[in-house]
């Protein structure tokens, strides 16, 4: 490249930068002695889905009443005990909602509804109408507490927005009263939205005067919720953040801490765990992570991601193609096929090496070890979530022998000798990239049984009879057609494979060396059927490989040895 063309693709490089300048770092946290990383998830947190609120004000198209109780119905399923279900002073679906499943006595004893409601006194008393009768009810209270809110949107000082929440708590207890009379046990939710982007000495004192003005005590504790309403850090920091202000907080302990992690820069999971170690015990997000711009936390991957390190997630997500089916049917949004541990991709193997690690680990598992799962490149049994280990395998030009033992196997329950095994992968191989996408199980075994099994050409067995001689060997005398001839033949041995062989070499006049032999069940019970797999060696020690099937063992070994014949004069 000459100097002027140099300098022109310089000139081309730099006007296609990004414009990173307008960006500023967010400020780490002064936390040295921050203990979070040496801590480990032990036990399930609380978990509050919000499906049906955060979720729900995020679609294109918002629930209808008949979907919002066909979500309600699996949140229930699922095992939740808190559940979001609306925003009732603001939206008269959410509000008939509430009565419904209030009035229709649909909520189970042990389950709190939650309701959201802004700082305002007209907002309140309606949430309150709303939730006339319930028994277990999170009032979930907020305002924006971050300095760039305060400025821009609300035009408030520090001292005003304190009062402000203030104000409004003592307007939840003043309208709540009625309630906790009418025998509702009552908790208090308050979140400084946008906490993650508030600093941190304001976040405790709004909080902690928020406190003050409710009265909590250790049997009656408030919920304190600290959303990462915009993800604006790494997950680390937010933790950090956690850490904090939990170490910071007057009368910490008559607190619950709660997490409402968002998933801008795609490490809402990452970012609730981390708030886990940091010392917070509950946690709100949806199914899947649906909920405005990129989503909330996910709760069916953060929850599997505890049931994978052995611990107990307290909700029930073995039905996961219900679960899926269900959340797409309501929210009208599709679960990617890579979705973790529910996406329809996430347990398949392409890779010819991943393919015949999963088939060595699932040996070594049924083999029987002590009970624990370990498979390569399975983090969990698929069987789990209700998928099947079938599943795991899937065949492209990308796979290898072990994908197609795997589906062989696992499908068909054939087992093929390694070098037939070999053989049939280049088989397989070829027909993918002729193809040029996905082989289905059908499709292999079809491919198989043309190739190998009974494989029809000018050898047919037609008639035979196998007796015992007075030697003790064995006697066969048959028919087979040879092209459109009928011949008769016969032979001994010391079995009667052998004397089949026999009678072959008689007939045909060539030398027949049985070298691989395996025979075995395919299926149980009084259809079953026995699979035989055999290879002759000719003169030269060219091998052929044939495959009968038959309910009677003799009558396959028979048509494995016809097959391999047939392909050897078909090549």
């Amino acid at each position: 490249m000459d100097l002027k063309n140099e300098i022109a693709s310089s000139d081309l490089g730099s006007e296609r930068k990004m414009p990173f300048q307008k960006y500023k770092p967010f400020a780490p946290i002064s936390l040295e002695d921050r203990t979070w990383p040496d801590n480990t998830i032990m036990k399930a947190p609380s978990w509050c889905s919000v499906d049906l609120r955060d979720g729900n004000q995020a679609l294109v198209e918002p629930m209808t009443p008949l979907e919002k109780q066909k979500m309600w119905d699996l949140l229930l399923e699922i095992g939740f005990k808190e559940i979001e279900v609306g925003f009732p002073a603001a939206s008269q679906t959410d509000y008939d909602f509430v009565r419904k499943i209030v009035d229709q006595k649909l909520i189970p004893d042990d389950v709190t509804v939650q309701v959201l409601c802004q700082a305002r006194e007209d907002l309140i008393k309606r949430s309150c109408e709303a939730l006339s009768g319930a028994k277990n009810v999170v009032f979930h209270l907020y305002n924006s507490t971050s300095a760039l809110q305060r400025r821009v949107v609300f035009g408030m000082g520090k001292s005003q927005v304190i009062d402000l929440a203030t104000s409004a708590t003592l307007m939840v207890r003043e309208h709540t009263d009625g309630l906790v009379e009418e025998g509702t046990k009552l908790t208090l939710e308050y979140s400084p939205e946008s906490f993650s982007a508030t600093e941190l000495d304001f976040s405790i004192e709004i909080c902690s005067a928020v406190m003050n003005a409710w009265s909590p005590s250790l049997e009656d504790r408030i919920i304190l919720n600290l959303p990462a309403t915009v993800e604006m850090s790494t997950p680390n920091v937010y933790a950090d953040q956690i850490e904090y202000f939990i170490r910071n907080l007057p009368n910490r302990e008559q607190a619950i801490i709660s997490l409402h992690t968002h998933n801008d820069r795609g490490s809402g999971v990452a970012a609730s765990e981390l708030g886990l170690m940091a010392g917070a015990e509950r946690i709100e997000g949806t199914l899947f992570g649906n909920g405005e711009r990129t989503g909330n936390l996910d709760v069916v991957t953060m929850a599997m991601n505890m049931f994978s390190q052995g611990v107990d997630p307290k909700l029930y997500l073995k039905d996961m193609k219900k679960i899926v089916a269900v959340s797409e049917e309501c929210t009208k949004i599709p679960i990617h096929v890579r979705q973790p541990y529910a996406g329809e991709l996430v347990f398949t193997a392409f890779s010819g090496s991943h393919q015949d690690a999963i088939k060595k680990g699932m040996n070594m598992v049924s083999s029987g070890t002590d009970g624990s799962w370990e498979v390569p490149y399975l983090p969990i049994d698929p069987a789990d979530v209700g998928a099947s280990y079938r599943e795991t395998v899937r065949l492209n030009s990308q796979s290898g022998k072990g994908g197609v033992a795997f589906v062989l196997e696992h499908y068909f329950g054939v087992t093929l000798p390694r070098a037939l095994l070999m053989e049939f992968s280049s088989f397989v191989q070829e027909m993918s990239e002729q193809g040029g996408g996905e082989l289905k199980p059908d499709e292999i075994w079809n491919a198989f049984s043309e190739e190998y099994v009974n494989n029809m050409g000018p050898y047919e067995l037609l008639d035979y009879d196998v007796s015992a001689s007075e030697l003790g060997t064995e006697i066969f005398n048959g028919k087979i057609k040879v092209s459109e001839n009928e011949i008769s033949i016969n032979g001994c041995g010391s079995g009667p494979i052998a004397a089949f062989v026999d009678a072959l070499v008689k007939t045909l006049n060539e030398p027949l060396n049985v070298v691989d032999y395996h025979e075995y069940a395919l299926n149980k019970g009084s259809q079953a059927q026995a699979i035989c797999i055999m290879a002759l060696e000719d003169e030269n020690k060219v091998c052929s490989y044939g495959v009968g099937t038959s309910q009677n063992t003799n009558r396959a070994a028979f048509d494995s040895i016809l097959s391999s014949l047939n392909r050897k004069w078909s090549k």
